[in-house]
């Protein structure tokens, strides 16, 4: 299994507009029937966990004036360890 990791941390007092793209926009660059997407939120930041078969695909980088900084991505593998 291939996992992208995404993380946006939103501009002051934009939090739930940036949920709200995300939610809207953001999520459907990775949607696909193989790929399980779960959305978070910790205060002023949101991240979107995909997990797929394949890699999935990035998310776009939301409108600036929503955001404090860029968002960062992080690709991840599933290692399965047994004990």
């Amino acid at each position: 299994m291939d996992t992208l990791m995404w993380e946006a941390k939103a501009a002051e007092g934009r939090g739930a507009a940036l949920l709200r793209w995300v939610l809207d926009e953001g999520v459907h660059a990775v949607a696909d029937p193989s790929v399980r997407t779960e959305v978070f939120i910790a205060g002023d930041r949101v991240v979107v966990i995909a997990v797929g078969d394949e890699p999935p695909g990035r998310l776009p980088d939301p409108p600036e004036e929503l955001v404090e900084r860029a968002p960062h991505a992080w690709p991840f593998t599933r290692v399965n360890v047994t004990t």
